[in-house]
């Protein structure tokens, strides 16, 4: 089996050299991630620049570029052949509800889905970051049931895990996303070239976080596994602003 693994905290980060030395243990791993932390990058591609690939010592590659990049020039490029699935993560904080929007982590896994490949996207709903583990268990018996038993339909899977031991975990659900408040203001600062600075606010607090949400399950201490869509049409308003349109 043949994975791909990519995330958007850098190709420094522990979560993806736990990530990395779990899958190997029964999987053939080619990590391809970003040469440093491109967090909130999104689904954004390099589009005006030349993208340079290098490899360190113990043989994972990185790109100057974002998580997007990173998958896009593996799978259409850089690989030799074709990754069985893709794996994004383990990132440093969760990627729950409104967080999908903005997450490169989610990113590049999204990326896969979008070349016809499996992915997955994990993260860990971090206190302290020190449960990777925990999350790549989870992953590595996700894959091997992958591997056993494939999905026919396309598939993405947004993956969150409590940040305790795994004797912790107290099971695991499959979730909606939940939603949360709108961010916290911008902060104002003056940095010491006397110009005005922002920095973007924080998230806001969970508001749709009742049973059933990834938020919710997360809070008991339950992995949340949401299949995520790339279609964002909004079906159930088409027919209304056709008739704004026409009248």
């Amino acid at each position: 089996m043949r994975i791909l693994l990519s995330n958007d905290d850098g190709y420094f980060a522990p979560g993806l050299a736990v990530l990395a030395a779990t899958l190997s243990e029964f999987a053939q791993v080619i990590v391809v991630a970003p040469e440093r932390d491109r967090s909130g990058a999104s689904n954004s591609l390099t589009l005006d620049r030349p993208l340079i690939v290098r490899q360190t010592p113990n043989g994972f590659y990185h790109v100057n570029g974002t998580p997007t990049d990173c998958v896009h020039l593996a799978v259409t490029g850089l690989l030799p052949e074709l990754p069985d699935m893709v794996i994004s993560g383990i990132n440093h904080g969760s990627n729950m509800g409104d967080d999908t929007i903005y997450s490169g982590t989610v990113a590049a896994a999204t990326e896969g889905f979008l070349l016809g490949i499996p992915s997955i996207a994990v993260s860990l709903v971090n206190v302290g970051g020190e449960n990777f583990q925990t999350a790549a268990n989870f992953v590595a018996e996700l894959a091997r049931r992958f591997a056993a038993k494939p999905i026919k339909e396309p598939t993405l899977l947004n993956v969150n895990v409590p940040d305790v031991k795994p004797e912790a975990v107290t099971g695991v659900e499959v979730t909606r996303l939940g939603k949360r408040h709108k961010a916290e203001d911008v902060v104002k600062a003056v940095n010491p070239r006397n110009q005005v600075v922002y920095w973007v606010g924080a998230a806001g607090p969970a508001q749709d976080a009742g049973p059933g949400t990834d938020f919710y399950a997360v809070a008991q201490n339950r992995i949340s596994v949401t299949p995520l869509q790339v279609d964002l049409t909004r079906y159930a308003q088409m027919d209304m602003i056709k008739g704004w349109i026409e009248a």
